[in-house]
């Protein structure tokens, strides 16, 4: 199993442990990590590596907010890094309350990235048909992405996995 972390995150996949597929041929990401997990399958595939799962948490889901959005993210972070990243760890567990999270060293160009990430339904086909197993885990309390959209989108793909009550952590309480 391999595991892709979110924006400035390390270390968080015990989070997610009740959900994890540990197989040897499943990849996970969290959040930003994704898109890092979906394009290491896209990857393994051409070089015809197995692949079985794809396990998407909470994914970077940005492609229906608009410029404006996008740019005050960016210009929240390049303003006062410690600030933006303390807010969005904060936003990442409410409605509940706050876990301690490691942190990675992050780049802007790791944000500009996730938020203008355009998730290929195409591709994600392909993958799907491919024989790999997608599946996608929303909270619908998650006040990082946009998961109405994420989840109309994934449906066609993935066999997505809302939970009403939970954070982007996918917490519940």
């Amino acid at each position: 199993m391999k595991f892709y972390s979110g924006f400035s995150l390390n270390g968080e996949d015990h989070y997610f442990s009740d959900y994890i597929n540990r197989s040897d041929y499943s990849v996970c990401g969290f959040s930003y990590g994704a898109i890092k997990a979906f394009e290491d399958v896209k990857e393994q595939l051409e070089l015809k590596k197995r692949v079985d799962t794809l396990q998407l948490f909470s994914p970077a889901f940005f492609q229906t907010k608009d410029e404006k959005f996008k740019k005050l993210q960016l210009l929240g972070y390049r303003k006062n890094r410690d600030t933006y990243l303390k807010e969005f760890i904060v936003s990442c567990f409410l409605p509940h309350e706050k876990k301690i999270v490691e942190h990675s060293q992050e780049r802007v160009e790791e944000l500009e990235e996730l938020l203008n990430y355009k998730w290929n339904i195409d591709e994600l086909k392909t993958v799907a048909n491919r024989g790999v197993k997608i599946e996608v885990y929303l909270g619908g309390k998650d006040r990082i992405i946009d998961v109405k959209s994420a989840k109309e989108f994934f449906l066609e793909v993935a066999t997505v996995t809302y939970m009403r009550e939970a954070n982007h952590f996918l917490f519940t309480n």
